[in-house]
């Protein structure tokens, strides 16, 4: 085996294993700033979390660059940073209902005030629920704040109250983590879904620019070795494809460098770009032709 294709294939081998590792890294990297950031969340200012999370983006940007798929990095990488951000937020929901869980105390109580948000706009006005114990001292931490207006003044509830009066307290349907758990469980694995994609899709690109850049040594490699240019028929097979693939640019022409088809003359060529449907302009620009569906002056055709 040639030098060439020794190095070819220790490279293939090389960018088979580096994206594996690198997608695990950027995955663990993705759930450690959830674990943090909602760490954070009590001691840290919107400000300060935003900043992080604006920092956390721009290195997404990188080492997703980094897996090969250029095009999409920004996209994903905000997609990441959501699915992150909402993980976070829910793992702090469940971190104080698990806290509630843990440190509170089981008591009934009895509903001696209830209080409404102001209004504003179509946003439903939330209720804040004033407890007292049985022998009319109030519970401890802040007022009882349900998704919803469920209770009335008078009406005899169980709640778990926090001892260090730190949490508001909730009765023990709304203490339960488990909603918590599993939303942020999928949001998690909405972030790593997104690197499992960008790492297949970054190594897909990687594959198509390779191939792309193997036929294209290839093609210079044997014409520096022998001397030879593109017999005509490759050199017709090539305008072909060119005046079908090309977009045409503002005056709606494609215009190709004639020095790339040195085996064709213009006739030639004008006869093939109208088996594709096109015209060929006359008159043109130096060492170019130009083609499109309307010419101002059509060329002779061979």
């Amino acid at each position: 085996m040639s030098e060439v294709a020794e190095a070819d294939v220790r490279t293939r081998k090389t960018r088979a294993r580096f994206p594996v590792a690198l997608a695990l890294g950027i995955g663990c990297y993705a759930i450690a700033v959830i674990a943090g950031m909602a760490l954070l969340s009590d001691d840290a200012g919107p400000p300060l979390q935003g900043l992080l999370w604006i920092v956390h983006g721009v290195l997404l940007i990188a080492l997703i660059r980094k897996l090969g798929a250029r095009e999409s990095s920004t996209y994903t990488a905000l997609f990441i940073v959501l699915a992150s951000a909402m993980a976070a937020h829910v793992v702090d929901l469940a971190r104080d209902d698990l806290t509630l869980q843990q440190r509170g105390e089981r008591i009934t109580v009895t509903v001696v005030k209830e209080r409404l948000d102001p209004a504003q706009g179509r946003r439903a006005r939330q209720a804040h629920y004033t407890l007292l114990r049985r022998d009319g001292s109030r519970v401890p931490g802040p007022e009882m704040a349900p998704p919803s207006d469920l209770y009335h003044v008078g009406q005899v509830l169980t709640v778990i109250a926090d001892p260090e009066g730190e949490l508001a307290p909730e009765t023990p349907g709304q203490a339960d983590a488990t909603g918590e758990v599993l939303g942020c469980g999928a949001f998690a694995l909405a972030a790593l879904g997104a690197v499992g994609w960008i790492a297949w899709r970054g190594s897909d690109a990687a594959r198509r620019r390779d191939a792309r850049r193997q036929r294209g040594g290839t093609r210079q490699v044997h014409r520096t070795g022998t001397g030879d240019h593109p017999t005509r028929k490759e050199q017709e097979a090539r305008l072909r494809e060119v005046l079908g693939t090309h977009l045409a640019d503002g005056r709606g022409c494609i215009e190709v460098h004639a020095g790339d088809y040195p085996g064709l003359s213009h006739e030639r060529a004008a006869r093939i770009a109208w088996e594709t449907g096109l015209c060929a302009e006359a008159v043109g620009d130096q060492g170019s032709w130009r083609f499109g569906e309307t010419v101002v002056e059509e060329a002779p055709r061979d």
